[in-house]
């Protein structure tokens, strides 16, 4: 994605944190005597542990047949669809993916993390406004432990809309609970670069610039416009060098060699 950053998104830590909230599940059938019912919940809880198992081996499809299983013992689970939305997603079977996150959705509403993912799902699918209706239901969550990510996704939805205004407070509001945050600076830098306030993106990226190790394809691309803005030929030169070697094949750096080519007409 080029112009911003991505959204927070770690699909394996996702999984495994669905996965251990559904594995304490408890499961109860009605058919048959104790010694079935004891089978049936060894069953049950053998899937679980080996949809953990194949999920963290990136196993998708073994993870999915294992997952089905326990989506026909209780297919009104909704950490089970959740994580079934999340198996189908990475097998790139999105239709079934988006139906699982909304009946996952209407079994929990209230389950901030699930709305959080399904943004995720939206937006890489350029889905942007639909995406943002999500995360703002999320971002009203005041002890979601991920809120600060949520802004920032949010502020991303608006910027990729163009509407500047809603990023910006979206990323003030992240701003105001982490401060220090690397992604929220660069946030802040790339809106106010938007918003022609070069003077406040630099501020902001050179915080982020002192926050970070290695920085990302898009925070190089926004160095070298606003290397281009304050005609600073060395820091140009740095980090388009940078942007080349770290991630040649980027969006980014597609975006840098057509601006170098339309600056030379």
């Amino acid at each position: 994605m080029g112009n911003g950053i991505g959204f927070y998104r770690n699909r394996r830590a996702l999984f495994l944190t669905i996965c251990s909230a559904f594995l304490s599940a408890c499961v109860t059938t009605h058919s048959g005597g104790f010694a079935e019912k004891a089978d049936e919940k060894k069953a049950f809880e053998t899937s679980v542990q080996l949809a953990k198992t194949y999920i963290a081996q990136g196993n998708w499809e073994q993870a999915k047949r294992h997952l089905q299983y326990v989506e026909s013992v209780d297919r009104s689970n909704a950490e089970t669809l959740e994580a079934l939305a999340l198996v189908h997603q990475n097998t790139g079977e999105l239709e079934h993916a988006e139906d699982y996150y909304r009946r996952a959705i209407r079994q929990a509403p209230n389950t901030v993390r699930i709305r959080n993912n399904y943004a995720v799902f939206l937006y890489a699918q350029e889905r942007f406004a639909e995406a943002a209706e999500q995360l703002e239901v999320v971002v009203q969550e005041l002890l979601y432990e991920r809120r600060v990510e949520a802004f920032v996704n949010l502020g991303r939805c608006y910027l990729k809309l163009d509407e500047l205004d809603k990023a910006e407070n979206a990323f003030k509001r992240a701003l105001l609970m982490q401060n220090d945050n690397p992604l929220v600076l660069i946030s802040m830098a790339e809106v106010a670069f938007r918003q022609k306030q070069h003077a406040e993106s630099q501020r902001f990226y050179d915080a982020y610039v002192a926050k970070t190790k290695r920085p990302s394809a898009a925070s190089l691309w926004l160095g070298i416009r606003l290397a281009d803005v304050f005609d600073d030929d060395n820091a140009f030169a740095s980090y388009a060098l940078a942007l080349k070697n770290l991630y040649p094949k980027s969006e980014e750096y597609l975006l840098y060699k057509a601006f170098i080519a339309e600056r030379a007409k």
